[in-house]
């Protein structure tokens, strides 16, 4: 199966790099050797939690003008920027709600949206456009991660998944990719298990192992359903970089069934 080797020319940009599966893509990546640069709104945050091995430039995918700046020599992109399902303190509100807000909030999800800097459409949607918008043309792949359910939001669970529309926000980003003519793949995960691992350093990231006995299992168009460890999505975000079939590709992974001794993922990828 063909594949290639990193060569030191490679700089990979981290968008969401100090999240649950951002973190665990840093250091997948600084495990095969490659250059990392995490784009960060706090550079003293991710230079600290990955030891100074990283370049760390300051910027935020919801401001456009942030971007270009972290674009220079950049050979590959992964996007593992996102937020909450439902209204909580990461979607940044510009003052902290009572509980009467948060109650509202929770009834009315478009003026939720409206009043929050970090929800879903602002994250998954037009942030990610901007990414897009912003990459080199000579970009040689885009990874996304996106999510289960994207195709299946008039289906429960996904229905009630995307109340406030993070179903709806992933999938105009996953559109903005695939039609930028740029080199993509798109992973789906099932629901996050497994961490997050919130501000752990980075020998503990190296170290991280799954705790499921499960395989992995891959998809193509949106019928797996089921878990996802966050280390199995970071290391195939890391892995399909290397295996050019998956270039142009967009597949779903869960976890399921009795996890052999070691993961091929050049079979997994031939599969989709």
């Amino acid at each position: 199966m063909t594949t290639f080797e990193p060569s030191s020319e490679d700089l990979v940009l981290v968008a969401g790099g100090t999240g649950g599966v951002g973190q665990l893509v840093v250091g997948k990546l600084l495990e095969k050797g490659l250059k990392v640069r995490v784009l960060t709104r706090n550079a003293a945050k991710a230079s600290e939690m990955f030891n100074q091995r990283v370049e760390t430039v300051v910027g935020d995918i919801r401001q456009p003008a942030t971007l270009p700046a972290a674009m220079q020599n950049v050979t590959h992109i992964i996007s593992c920027a996102g937020t909450t399902a439902f209204p909580s303190k990461k979607w940044e509100f510009d003052q902290s709600p009572n509980l009467i807000e948060w109650i509202s909030a929770f009834l009315n999800p478009k003026s939720s949206q409206a009043k929050a800097k970090n929800s879903p459409a602002n994250l998954d949607a037009e942030g990610v456009s901007n990414l897009v918008a912003a990459a080199p043309q000579n970009l040689q792949r885009f990874v996304f991660v996106s999510s289960c359910g994207i195709l299946r939001k008039d289906q429960l669970p996904w229905s009630i998944l995307n109340t406030y529309g993070v179903l709806d926000a992933k999938q105009k980003g996953e559109e903005a990719i695939a039609t930028s003519g740029l080199p993509y793949t798109i992973i789906r995960p099932g629901r996050l298990i497994d961490g997050p691992y919130t501000s752990y350093d980075l020998n503990t990231l190296l170290r991280a192992k799954t705790n499921g006995k499960y395989d992995v299992v891959l998809g193509i168009g949106d019928t797996l359903s089921g878990d996802a460890s966050r280390i199995d999505v970071a290391t195939a975000c890391v892995e399909c970089i290397f295996h050019p079939n998956t270039s142009g590709k967009t597949f779903e992974i869960v976890n399921k069934g009795s996890r052999p001794p070691m993961i091929d993922w050049g079979i997994l990828f031939a599969q989709v």
